[in-house]
């Protein structure tokens, strides 16, 4: 048989065999105690499942900085009939990943979008209020949010609100922010993290907890592929147009700058390549 076709065979094959796979339910593995006064990563999550889809590189943070993470349901989703059952998977995903889990409002917040930001500014800094206040709350090291051309109006806003709470904390407030991307590419990358197979399996673990979202549309069998693709685009995206490619089977890409003095700044010139075998500690220096 051709080799090829061998290939894109077996690819058909896993995706079909893994839509009879098990959904929740499965025991958290065996991982390190962090400590209660550990430095704190923040996940902003416009959505649940977002702490899954793009919680690697904090998750890679636990394990090897000994971080403690939070993830801040930002929202609970435009469904209102789903939110109980949505928020029930999230606590069992977070508590798969031993994540904390910060509820910005009983039913989530509400429309998080650029067009309510300029609409209805009062209603809008009452959200920016709440982030604005879990952040100096948590006092974070560093943290997660979509970058602000992740094509859903919800991330989308996402971003906007926490750089918002972020211009409101105080003066001497710093920390590493860390941009994700899910709906839509970024066209600047800065950061390419590698994930080990047991890293990938974790998330896809994890997102499973999402029960109905992922009995509805099985992407978590998909974000394999899209962490494939990551590494074609990262290779030339932060590693430099023609440059040599990594040796990754699956990574994420971010966009890694640091909150100081009231605005973002970058953290290094150029692009920045994390293996799997290199602690992730080394970020935040």
């Amino acid at each position: 048989m051709n080799p090829y076709l061998r290939y894109v065979s077996e690819l058909v094959r896993l995706i079909r065999e893994g839509k009879q796979f098990p959904l929740g339910g499965f025991p958290k593995p065996s991982r390190a105690a962090v400590a209660s006064d550990a430095p704190v990563a923040l996940i902003f999550s416009p959505h649940p499942d977002d702490e899954c889809i793009n919680g690697g590189l904090a998750l890679r943070l636990r394990r090897e900085a000994g971080m403690r993470v939070v993830n801040v349901a930002v929202t609970l989703g435009s469904n209102k009939a789903r939110r109980a059952g949505r928020v029930e998977e999230l606590n069992a995903a977070c508590d798969y990943l031993e994540f904390g889990l910060i509820h910005t409002a009983p039913g989530g917040l509400e429309d998080i979008n650029v067009k309510a930001r300029t609409a209805d500014p009062a209603r809008w800094q009452a959200s920016v209020d709440v982030i604005a206040r879990i952040i100096a709350d948590q006092q974070p090291t560093v943290v997660f949010f979509p970058h602000d051309s992740d094509w859903n109006s919800t991330h989308i806003g996402t971003h906007y609100l926490c750089a918002d709470a972020l211009a409101r904390q105080a003066s001497g407030f710093a920390c590493h922010v860390v941009e994700t991307e899910f709906w839509g590419a970024m066209a600047t990358p800065n950061l390419m993290v590698e994930y080990s197979p047991d890293d990938l399996a974790e998330m896809l673990t994890a997102l499973s907890f999402h029960v109905e979202e992922v009995q509805r549309n099985p992407y978590h069998l998909l974000v394999p592929p899209w962490m494939q693709d990551n590494v074609r685009r990262g290779g030339e995206l932060v590693g430099g147009q023609g440059g040599p490619a990594p040796d990754f089977v699956f990574c994420a890409l971010y966009r890694l700058r640091r909150w100081h003095e009231g605005r973002l700044g970058p953290t290094y010139a150029g692009g920045l390549t994390l293996p799997a075998a290199t602690n992730a500690s080394t970020l935040l220096t």
